[in-house]
Protein backbone atom coordinates (compact mmCIF):
# COMPACT_ATOMS: atom_id res chain seq x y z
CA UNK A 1 0.00 0.00 0.00
CA UNK A 2 3.20 2.28 0.76
CA UNK A 3 4.61 1.58 -2.79
CA UNK A 4 1.42 2.19 -4.17
CA UNK A 5 0.83 5.63 -2.32
CA UNK A 6 -2.53 4.49 -0.57
CA UNK A 7 -0.64 5.64 3.03
CA UNK A 8 2.06 7.83 3.94
CA UNK A 9 3.48 5.90 6.19
CA UNK A 10 6.15 2.58 5.43
CA UNK A 11 4.73 0.04 8.32
CA UNK A 12 7.26 -3.00 6.46
CA UNK A 13 9.24 -2.66 10.19
CA UNK A 14 5.27 -3.73 11.79
CA UNK A 15 5.26 -7.20 9.64
CA UNK A 16 6.34 -9.52 12.20
CA UNK A 17 9.15 -11.68 11.20
CA UNK A 18 8.81 -14.97 9.73
CA UNK A 19 9.39 -17.81 12.77
CA UNK A 20 12.57 -19.50 12.64
CA UNK A 21 12.34 -22.56 14.99
CA UNK A 22 15.18 -24.64 15.96
CA UNK A 23 16.26 -27.75 13.83
CA UNK A 24 13.26 -27.26 11.12
CA UNK A 25 15.00 -27.60 8.16
CA UNK A 26 16.16 -30.51 6.59
CA UNK A 27 19.81 -31.28 5.60
CA UNK A 28 20.24 -30.99 1.58
CA UNK A 29 22.31 -33.81 0.65
CA UNK A 30 23.39 -35.79 -2.87
CA UNK A 31 21.51 -39.37 -3.32
CA UNK A 32 23.37 -43.05 -2.48
CA UNK A 33 26.68 -42.93 -4.90
CA UNK A 34 26.19 -39.47 -6.60
CA UNK A 35 29.64 -38.36 -4.63
CA UNK A 36 31.52 -41.64 -5.85
CA UNK A 37 30.24 -40.58 -9.20
CA UNK A 38 31.34 -36.80 -8.87
CA UNK A 39 34.43 -38.23 -7.86
CA UNK A 40 35.03 -40.73 -10.41
CA UNK A 41 34.41 -38.15 -13.20
CA UNK A 42 36.58 -35.74 -12.09
CA UNK A 43 39.72 -34.70 -14.22
CA UNK A 44 43.05 -35.45 -13.03
CA UNK A 45 45.68 -34.77 -15.35
CA UNK A 46 46.35 -31.47 -14.99
CA UNK A 47 47.43 -29.45 -12.00
CA UNK A 48 44.31 -27.47 -11.00
CA UNK A 49 42.56 -30.92 -11.46
CA UNK A 50 44.84 -32.83 -9.53
CA UNK A 51 44.46 -30.36 -6.61
CA UNK A 52 40.29 -29.69 -6.91
CA UNK A 53 40.54 -33.93 -6.91
CA UNK A 54 42.23 -33.79 -3.57
CA UNK A 55 39.93 -31.23 -2.12
CA UNK A 56 36.97 -32.86 -3.21
CA UNK A 57 37.90 -36.28 -1.39
CA UNK A 58 39.04 -33.81 1.79
CA UNK A 59 34.95 -32.73 1.71
CA UNK A 60 33.71 -36.52 0.56
CA UNK A 61 35.57 -38.70 3.14
CA UNK A 62 36.22 -36.50 6.21
CA UNK A 63 33.54 -33.95 5.93
CA UNK A 64 35.95 -30.76 6.29
CA UNK A 65 34.28 -27.18 6.00
CA UNK A 66 35.56 -25.19 3.06
CA UNK A 67 37.36 -22.95 5.75
CA UNK A 68 38.94 -26.03 7.28
CA UNK A 69 40.25 -26.82 3.71
CA UNK A 70 41.20 -22.87 3.02
CA UNK A 71 43.34 -23.25 6.33
CA UNK A 72 44.67 -26.61 5.66
CA UNK A 73 48.90 -25.76 5.80
CA UNK A 74 52.03 -28.29 4.81
CA UNK A 75 52.69 -29.02 8.12
CA UNK A 76 49.41 -30.10 8.64
CA UNK A 77 50.02 -33.72 7.41
CA UNK A 78 51.83 -35.94 9.30
CA UNK A 79 52.80 -38.53 6.75
CA UNK A 80 55.04 -40.64 9.02
CA UNK A 81 51.75 -41.44 10.83
CA UNK A 82 48.88 -41.13 9.15
CA UNK A 83 47.57 -38.07 10.68
CA UNK A 84 46.16 -34.74 9.67
CA UNK A 85 45.45 -31.84 11.80
CA UNK A 86 42.21 -29.32 11.32
CA UNK A 87 41.99 -25.84 11.77
CA UNK A 88 38.48 -25.81 12.68
CA UNK A 89 35.89 -22.89 14.30
CA UNK A 90 36.68 -20.53 16.80
CA UNK A 91 40.91 -21.82 16.08
CA UNK A 92 40.38 -25.10 17.65
CA UNK A 93 42.77 -27.93 16.58
CA UNK A 94 41.93 -31.78 15.96
CA UNK A 95 43.69 -34.67 14.36
CA UNK A 96 42.35 -37.04 12.02
CA UNK A 97 43.38 -40.18 10.38
CA UNK A 98 44.57 -39.43 7.04
CA UNK A 99 42.53 -42.10 4.20
CA UNK A 100 45.03 -43.61 1.89
CA UNK A 101 43.31 -42.09 -1.23
CA UNK A 102 43.19 -38.88 0.29
CA UNK A 103 47.19 -39.06 1.29
CA UNK A 104 47.79 -39.90 -2.42
CA UNK A 105 45.85 -37.58 -3.98
CA UNK A 106 47.30 -35.28 -1.72
CA UNK A 107 50.99 -36.01 -2.98
CA UNK A 108 50.56 -36.02 -6.46
CA UNK A 109 49.16 -32.77 -6.22
CA UNK A 110 51.83 -31.95 -3.81
CA UNK A 111 54.31 -33.53 -6.32
CA UNK A 112 53.16 -33.11 -10.13
CA UNK A 113 50.56 -30.19 -9.58
CA UNK A 114 51.08 -27.42 -6.73
CA UNK A 115 52.75 -24.30 -8.27
CA UNK A 116 56.33 -23.15 -6.72
CA UNK A 117 55.56 -20.67 -4.25
CA UNK A 118 56.97 -20.11 -0.62
CA UNK A 119 53.29 -19.84 0.76
CA UNK A 120 52.68 -22.72 3.31
CA UNK A 121 49.14 -23.71 2.48
CA UNK A 122 48.54 -26.81 1.05
CA UNK A 123 45.97 -25.44 -1.53
CA UNK A 124 46.84 -22.96 -3.99
CA UNK A 125 45.73 -21.08 -6.60
CA UNK A 126 46.44 -21.49 -9.92
CA UNK A 127 46.54 -18.29 -11.18
CA UNK A 128 48.77 -15.33 -10.18
CA UNK A 129 49.25 -14.29 -7.54
CA UNK A 130 50.08 -17.42 -6.63
CA UNK A 131 48.95 -17.83 -2.84
CA UNK A 132 46.79 -20.05 -0.89
CA UNK A 133 42.70 -19.21 -1.66
CA UNK A 134 41.59 -16.04 -0.30
CA UNK A 135 37.94 -17.63 1.26
CA UNK A 136 35.88 -20.51 1.36
CA UNK A 137 33.68 -19.38 -1.55
CA UNK A 138 37.10 -20.92 -4.00
CA UNK A 139 36.29 -24.40 -2.41
CA UNK A 140 32.43 -24.14 -3.49
CA UNK A 141 33.40 -23.28 -6.86
CA UNK A 142 35.29 -26.28 -7.57
CA UNK A 143 32.21 -28.25 -5.92
CA UNK A 144 29.81 -26.28 -8.04
CA UNK A 145 32.06 -26.95 -11.38
CA UNK A 146 32.56 -30.62 -10.13
CA UNK A 147 28.44 -31.10 -10.11
CA UNK A 148 28.13 -29.61 -13.34
CA UNK A 149 30.59 -31.70 -14.75
CA UNK A 150 29.59 -35.11 -13.85
CA UNK A 151 25.54 -33.73 -14.87
CA UNK A 152 24.37 -34.15 -11.06
CA UNK A 153 21.46 -31.79 -11.13
CA UNK A 154 21.30 -30.76 -7.25
CA UNK A 155 19.51 -27.65 -5.67
CA UNK A 156 22.77 -26.88 -3.66
CA UNK A 157 25.90 -26.79 -4.88
CA UNK A 158 28.40 -25.42 -1.62
CA UNK A 159 31.14 -27.73 -0.45
CA UNK A 160 28.70 -28.07 2.74
CA UNK A 161 26.97 -30.50 0.38
CA UNK A 162 29.21 -32.99 0.98
CA UNK A 163 29.33 -32.90 4.40
CA UNK A 164 25.81 -33.29 4.65
CA UNK A 165 26.16 -36.29 2.17
CA UNK A 166 28.44 -38.11 4.49
CA UNK A 167 26.40 -37.59 7.32
CA UNK A 168 23.44 -39.09 5.94
CA UNK A 169 25.45 -41.79 3.90
CA UNK A 170 26.56 -42.93 7.55
CA UNK A 171 23.65 -43.32 9.29
CA UNK A 172 22.34 -45.31 5.65
CA UNK A 173 25.56 -47.85 7.16
CA UNK A 174 23.92 -47.53 10.74
CA UNK A 175 26.57 -45.43 11.86
CA UNK A 176 25.68 -43.71 15.54
CA UNK A 177 24.48 -40.17 15.80
CA UNK A 178 27.06 -39.68 18.20
CA UNK A 179 30.25 -41.16 16.15
CA UNK A 180 28.96 -38.79 13.03
CA UNK A 181 28.81 -35.57 15.69
CA UNK A 182 32.48 -37.24 16.86
CA UNK A 183 33.74 -37.34 13.22
CA UNK A 184 31.96 -34.00 12.16
CA UNK A 185 33.76 -32.13 15.18
CA UNK A 186 30.19 -30.96 16.33
CA UNK A 187 30.48 -28.81 19.92
CA UNK A 188 27.10 -30.11 20.38
CA UNK A 189 24.43 -33.54 20.22
CA UNK A 190 22.12 -30.42 19.12
CA UNK A 191 24.09 -30.15 15.93
CA UNK A 192 24.07 -33.53 14.78
CA UNK A 193 20.57 -34.41 15.81
CA UNK A 194 19.43 -32.74 12.82
CA UNK A 195 20.55 -35.90 11.12
CA UNK A 196 18.19 -37.98 12.69
CA UNK A 197 15.18 -36.26 10.47
CA UNK A 198 16.72 -38.05 6.94
CA UNK A 199 17.20 -41.72 8.82
CA UNK A 200 14.21 -43.17 7.72
CA UNK A 201 15.09 -46.87 9.32
CA UNK A 202 14.84 -45.47 13.09
CA UNK A 203 11.62 -43.17 11.99
CA UNK A 204 9.93 -45.89 11.07
CA UNK A 205 9.74 -47.38 14.22
CA UNK A 206 8.33 -44.54 16.04
CA UNK A 207 5.18 -43.57 12.98
CA UNK A 208 1.91 -44.52 14.77
CA UNK A 209 -0.57 -46.44 12.50
CA UNK A 210 -2.71 -44.02 10.80
CA UNK A 211 -6.23 -43.83 11.75
CA UNK A 212 -8.77 -46.23 10.07
CA UNK A 213 -5.75 -48.39 8.70
CA UNK A 214 -3.59 -48.48 5.20
CA UNK A 215 -5.70 -47.56 2.13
Amino acid sequence: MRHQGEIPIDLARCVPPVAMWSLSTLPKFLPAGTVQQLLDHCERKTPQGKRNYAVLLLLARLGLRACEIVALELDDIDWDNGRITIRGKGGRLAQMPLPSDIGEAIASYLRFGRPCCTCRRVFLRHRAPVRGFAHSITVSSIVRRALIDAGVDSARKGAHLFRHTLATDLLRQEVSLDEIGELLRHQSPNTTALYAKVDLTALRTLALPWPGGTR
